[in-house]
């Protein structure tokens, strides 16, 4: 990529996002023009435009109300509220469709591939492929859509599945995610920040534990109409007492950046009340095993090879000594203050700076681009 106008980078992204201000103060660093932005919100409704010779990096729409309510409100009515569970096939359908037009302006290049983040946003077709790639996955529920929670229970009494994850289709963040669990004598037991009020799902900042199955099933019976991916709860390892998992980031087919998300719940987001754990702690444990643990996490990335940066939730099981991959993100990169693994290909260099850093250096004429831009190394 030259500092040449016919090749200026641009974002697809919210303005005044972290995630936007945050990636173009890596380009500022990296001594490159200020990155045009154009609005989800634009793009939308239609009315938006790309520079021709853009080169133009997809990220979030999520976080502004704005873009939600365009996407949600049809469905949701009158009842719409920004923290409503409900409506994520229409979100879903609204971001795909958009993400297809911007893919047929003429002149510009994708970073991303809109058809890779719509795989990555459905939960079951993301399984599948990484399933029926070798990937090591949750054994997930098979056959039709759940119907409901008479479905739900029936089918998992079935496949002798006592503790599943039951996670929205299209969600993120774990909204809508609940952790499902029967005791020996049929008891229900439901972990989740779903909160039910007024016939509604919203979420909460508080995960609470729900025992009685009347409002167990209300629950699965609202959530279902929207699609539901259901997989095996797999015992995660634990770090200090607390259940960990790790997200990776994947840039360039490499594993450049790591978390470990610690949590006393089984659900282990930081915005629920999880927290960062200890990276030396993680790699002590796991010991001649941690390659392989960011092996597993690249493996993952390798099924969409046309998407530069993936956010890969790996468990780790078998204290540390084996990981499964839980989801794959297409916008897990917003990681502040984290820079990457040491003695790793991204050292020093922040998940924005390291994309930068991965991108071609030649213009799409073949023109080398500016040497002085710091370099990740190709894959090995």
């Amino acid at each position: 990529m030259s500092r040449s106008p016919s090749s200026r980078l641009a974002v697809l992204g919210n303005p005044g996002h972290r995630r936007v201000t945050l990636f173009a103060a890596a380009a500022r660093a990296a001594g490159l023009p200020e990155p045009v932005v154009v609005p989800w919100i634009d793009v939308l409704r239609g009315t938006y435009r790309v520079p021709e010779g853009s080169l133009l990096r997809i990220d979030s729409p999520g976080e502004d109300e704005a873009v939600d309510a365009l996407l949600r409100r049809p469905v949701l009515g009158a009842g719409y509220e920004p923290t409503r569970v409900e409506g994520g096939a229409a979100w879903y359908a609204g971001v795909v469709a958009a993400l297809r037009s911007v893919a047929r302006v003429p002149g510009v290049r994708l970073l991303g591939d809109p058809e890779e983040i719509a795989v990555m946003f459905d939960k079951r077709r993301a399984h599948a492929r990484l399933a029926a790639s070798g990937v090591p996955v949750p054994r997930a529920l098979a056959g039709p859509p759940v119907a409901g929670w008479e479905d739900l229970r029936a089918r998992l009494g079935a496949a002798g599945l006592r503790r599943v994850f039951v996670k929205p289709v299209h969600g993120s963040s774990a909204s809508g995610v609940v952790a499902l669990e029967f005791g020996p004598r049929g008891q229900v037991l439901a972990t989740t920040s779903v909160e039910s009020a007024d016939g509604r799902l919203y979420n909460s900042l508080r995960v609470r534990r729900l025992r009685d199955e009347r409002t167990v099933a209300e629950l699965v019976d609202r959530l279902a109409p929207d699609g539901l991916h259901v997989e095996q709860w797999i015992p995660k390892s634990s770090q200090s007492g607390r259940s960990a998992d790790l997200r990776v980031v994947v840039i360039g087919g490499r594993a450049t950046h790591a978390v470990v998300r610690t949590s006393t719940q089984p659900i282990t987001n930081l915005h629920l009340g999880g927290a960062r754990g200890s990276l030396d702690l993680a790699q002590r444990a796991a010991g001649d095993a941690w390659p392989a643990l960011l092996e597993t996490a690249e493996r993952a990335a390798a099924c969409f090879p046309n998407s530069p940066v993936v956010g890969v939730d790996v468990l780790p099981a078998g204290g540390w000594r084996r990981g499964l991959v839980g989801e794959v993100n297409a916008f897990g990169d917003l990681l502040p203050n984290l820079t990457g693994l040491p003695g790793g290909p991204a050292e020093g260099l922040d998940t924005y700076a390291a994309q930068l850093a991965a991108l071609p250096r030649t213009d799409p004429d073949g023109r080398p681009g500016p040497a002085d831009r710091p370099r990740l190394e190709p894959i090995r």
